[in-house]
């Protein structure tokens, strides 16, 4: 079993940045594939971004490209969420999430285990 916490949300002015973290029950995590995904009211879970536990590959949903880093530290088992430049359209809830699967990291139906959630506002 993996347990994932997020934290670092909040509320931030257009232009903004935060971090976000997740932490992880120790154990498998330094080899998950682990993901995040954000969600808004009435919306599907929509991929952010993710990354692999070997070699660090991350890969990013367009819309975040270039604003976005994912990043894991696995000897704190600890996932990153690196945002800045933020946008209203980047509200949302924000899930970490992790996976033993090596392919389609961008679909939520791929992972086994997720966190509670942690709310980015971003608004002025």
């Amino acid at each position: 079993q993996v347990y994932l916490v997020e934290s670092g949300g909040g509320l931030v002015q257009p232009g903004g940045s935060l971090r976000l973290s997740c932490a992880a029950s120790a154990g498998i995590f330094s080899t998950m594939n682990m993901g995040w995904f954000r969600q808004t009211p009435g919306e599907e879970r929509e991929f952010v971004a993710a990354i692999w536990w070997t070699a660090g590959i991350t890969y990013y949903s367009d819309s975040v490209k270039g604003r976005f880093a994912i990043s894991r530290d696995n000897a704190k088992n600890t996932l990153y969420l690196q945002m800045n430049s933020l946008e209203p359209e980047d509200t949302a809830v924000y899930y970490c999430a992790a996976t033993a699967a090596t392919y389609y990291l961008e679909r939520a139906s791929g992972y086994e285990y997720w966190g509670q959630g942690t709310q980015v506002t971003v608004s002025s």
